[in-house]
């Protein structure tokens, strides 16, 4: 059976990550497995140039106390995964999941998710990860790159979980939005609610045809969709939108023929997964 891949780590996301895996599970009637990467840089220290600085038999003991190090940092990280990993079963379980496994890995989360899509069916990230700047407000690189590297659907969790009552699909006319719009009518994950299907764009062409044909899939499947076409940029269109219509979950692709596709997959930061402070579910 697939699972919900559910990625912690140490930082203010992982209870909130938790909590939306929990209701996740809850909504699809599948297992939680709660993964931490253990990357090179929890376990191993900077490479030193000695090159000319030591003599022989001071470089030669430097090496092998740094060696030393690395097997201590590397036994730390591995106890405190663990403890991370048992803190956050605990609470899928104290919200009802009852099958929690943990896996605690060596390597880059993305790479570990790439490795393990056989097994997925939903992947769980924060926002931001224990090394993102939050001073900043910068996006985690780890969210970025699971994003690019999943073939399966990434829900982007916020700061901290709130019902959701009422999602957003933001559709950008192209092939790729239809093929969001079936997995969402296809899915138990958002059923029984309503939806608002958003479309920064003009109201004729082809675009717009495959926005009514969306609506129609939608509305098979039993949502009450509420169907709007507005001009403008469309991070800030859909950011303002989130903010107005009370959204508390936004659906989009993570490939597409517009500006959105580059707020995902482009070379910029996500500026949308960014100025919306709801969960955001990315879809390829």
């Amino acid at each position: 059976m697939t699972k919900i891949m559910t990625c912690i780590d140490g930082s203010a996301y992982a209870a909130s990550v938790c909590d939306h895996a929990a209701w996740a599970a809850r909504r699809l009637g599948a297992p939680v497995e709660v993964l931490h990467a253990l990357g090179r840089r929890d376990t191993a220290s900077a490479p030193l140039d000695l090159s000319g600085s030591l003599e022989f038999g001071g470089r030669e003991t430097l090496l092998l106390e740094l060696a030393e190090l690395d097997r201590q940092k590397a036994k730390v990280g591995s106890l405190r995964g663990h403890h991370l990993l048992g803190g956050a079963a605990a609470r899928l379980r104290a919200a009802g999941v009852a099958e929690v496994e943990e896996k605690l890995r060596h390597g880059d989360v993305a790479d570990t998710i790439r490795d393990l899509d056989g097994e997925t069916r939903l992947v769980v990230i924060g926002k931001r990860g224990e090394a993102a700047d939050f001073a900043d407000g910068h996006l985690g690189s780890n969210m970025e790159r699971v994003v690019r590297a999943s073939k399966k659907p990434v829900l982007v969790a916020s700061r901290a979980f709130k019902p959701i009552e009422r999602f957003m699909v933001a559709f950008d006319g192209g092939r790729s939005s239809e093929q969001v719009v079936a997995r969402v009518a296809a899915s138990p994950l958002l059923s029984g609610w309503p939806c608002l299907l958003l479309m920064v764009g003009t109201r004729a062409g082809e675009p717009a045809a495959r926005l009514r044909e969306a609506e129609q899939t939608l509305m098979a499947a039993g949502y009450a969709v509420t169907v709007s076409i507005e001009e403008g940029e469309a991070d800030d269109v859909i950011a303002d939108r989130v903010r107005s219509d009370g959204i508390d979950l936004l659906v989009m692709g993570a490939y597409g023929h517009s500006r959105i596709r580059n707020l995902i997959v482009g070379s910029t930061t996500t500026a949308l997964i960014q100025a919306c402070a709801i969960p955001v579910l990315v879809i390829r």
